[in-house]
């Protein structure tokens, strides 16, 4: 075999050098040589026999994609692009995913610390952590619209069965490859919500041991601490991300096999014609679908960057601590229907009792559920994809979407969830978690004094605005909380009635019952928000006090 010297010797080094390099380039192109290359780019013929088919039988890449394409499925109907744009995302959130790798630890003592450091430390890091969290809830709505568009134009019908069952493994992995990232902020939201999540394998209805030892596993003790991080850390970029990669392969080798089906009207009753496309409706791959995905990526690109920077912010609460519970617990948006259906009421026939929610939702309806959309193509005897003959089968669908969005409403605090006022408003004005309006008041505005709900403060704009939200809230939750009327919520609140309260900080006339905002000066550049409320009723009396901190450097709220 000669060398690349013996081709000098023969040839001159510069057709030697050209030489090599088109071999080099055939070889990575599994078939392809420079001129094809460029003949391909500029859109002229190519050469027969044709190599831009080669690369899809030989090479690692391009065998799990088509050749070509019919024409009629290149067109935004009936795919919506979804299939490509979930592998797309999972593509993101890997790259995302190892730069905030490369700055995290999975433990306790420095994982919170390091999510701060990612955002206020690390070059381009806010926008990073943006970006993947981002991601992270475009996949997952991505991935469902797929199923849900799959389902729809009947796609999962003979002889692409394996490629539903294949798909459905992909949204639960999907689901919970998002969940398994929920906690690694180590911040009160995430975990408290992830253990409320775990504890239902507590309640499983089998021996008391197996629920309690499978608690122990998913948390790696009786409370989540180390042990149960770094099992979330391993699942997140790991375990979960192996698994989905797979089962992305096989289901796109399924795709190449079958062929994309075409749309329902396309096709006479009972046939598939996918893969039998007549040369005059083919699109080839290269180079027609390849630049289109190109555009594609690039529009996607723009719009995860674009939200990212100026409408996205991936906020972090405070540090978890196991001893303090938020008010409202809530999962992520993409898991509230199963937080509704934990409110649910299961009625026991044998004991007249009720049966636990934990146990029944689980461990009884969504494994049912999960069970019955993944055998649901091996089951279904109706042969046609047309939409006039499914009416029985799409509406059983769309009754099922408006079931999960009253789900989701329901799992909402809202909904069967009721405190006592003052924790409610305060829970709106200055939470203990989240998003806060008295903590959004530009520092200048802060000036040490007691103000009352709806106070106008004239130079003071923002300060006004969060004492308008909090008349608001303190009529809306006192309202809607059956017969919590202690504050007169109702009634405007009469300014002229007195009574006198005091602490260690002030003396003031407020109204009685009242509700205030005190402001108090601790240091020099720290201020103290407390929000009182008090009841003079004997019979039902309150005082209560929430506060928080305001510090003039912080770059976020500070609690």
């Amino acid at each position: 075999m000669a060398t690349f010297f013996d081709e000098v010797k023969e040839m001159g080094v510069k057709q030697a050098t050209i030489a090599k390099v088109d071999d080099v380039v055939e070889r990575v192109t599994a078939g392809m040589n420079i001129n094809d290359v460029r003949a391909m780019l500029r859109g002229d013929e190519p050469r027969r026999p044709n190599p831009r088919l080669r690369p899809h039988a030989d090479s690692f890449w391009l065998h799990i994609r088509p050749s070509f394409y019919h024409t009629e499925v290149t067109h935004i109907y009936p795919t919506f692009r979804l299939g490509w744009l979930s592998t797309f995302m999972f593509v993101w959130e890997t790259i995302t995913g190892i730069f905030l790798m490369v700055f995290y630890t999975p433990s306790p003592e420095v994982a919170y610390q390091d999510m701060w450091n990612i955002m206020s430390g690390v070059p381009l890091g806010q926008l990073m952590r943006d970006m993947h969290r981002i991601g992270a809830e475009v996949m997952v709505l991505v991935v469902a619209l797929h199923m849900l568009r799959t389902f729809v134009t009947g796609s999962y019908k003979k002889p692409r069965q394996f490629t539903w069952f294949t798909g459905m493994i992909l949204l639960v992995l999907t689901l919970v490859l998002s969940f398994s990232g929920y906690l690694l902020p180590w911040d009160q939201l995430a975990y408290w919500a992830v253990t409320v999540a775990v504890s239902a394998a507590e309640s499983q209805p089998g021996p008391e041991f197996l629920g309690r030892n499978i608690n122990l596993l998913l948390r790696g003790a009786p409370v989540i601490g180390a042990g149960g991080l770094l099992r979330f850390y391993l699942l997140h970029v790991l375990l979960l991300p192996l698994l989905a990669g797979i089962f992305i392969f096989v289901h796109y080798y399924k795709v190449v096999i079958h062929g994309h089906s075409l749309p329902p009207g396309r096709e006479a009753i009972g046939e598939d014609t996918a893969k039998r496309v007549p040369k005059a409706e083919r699109v080839y791959f290269l180079p027609d679908i390849m630049t289109s995905e190109v555009m594609w990526t690039a529009l996607t690109t723009l719009g995860l960057i674009g939200g990212s920077a100026f409408f996205f912010d991936a906020v972090i609460e405070s540090h978890a601590d196991p001893l303090i519970t938020p008010l409202h617990v809530v999962a992520p948006w993409y898991l509230s229907w199963s937080q509704g259906w934990l409110k649910w009421i299961f009625p026991n026939p044998f004991t007249g009792g009720e049966f636990d929610s934990k146990v029944v939702v689980a461990f009884g309806i969504i494994p049912i559920l999960a069970l019955a959309f993944t055998i649901m193509p091996y089951v279904e005897v109706g042969r046609s994809r047309r939409y006039a003959d499914r009416r029985v089968g799409l509406s059983v669908g769309m009754f099922f979407i408006a079931f999960m969005l009253v789900s989701n409403w329901m799992g909402s605090p809202e909904y069967k969830v009721q405190s006592s006022a003052e924790q409610e408003v305060a829970q709106h004005i200055l939470p203990q978690e989240g998003h806060s309006i008295l903590l959004e008041v530009p520092y200048e505005e802060l000036a040490a004094g007691t103000y009352l709900p709806n106070q106008v403060l004239p130079g003071r704009e923002h300060l006004t605005h969060a004492l308008a939200e909090f008349e608001v809230a303190l009529r809306e939750y006192s309202c809607t909380n059956e017969g919590d009327d202690r504050f007169e919520p109702c009634q405007p609140y009469q300014s002229d009635q007195g009574t006198r309260f005091s602490n260690s900080a002030h003396t003031e006339v407020l109204p009685d019952p009242y509700a205030a905002l005190v402001i108090t000066q601790v240091q020099h550049n720290v201020y103290e928000l407390e929000l009182v409320f008090k009841t003079d009723d004997p019979e039902n009396p309150v005082d209560f006090h929430f506060t928080k901190y305001r510090h003039e450097d912080a770059a976020y709220e500070v609690y």
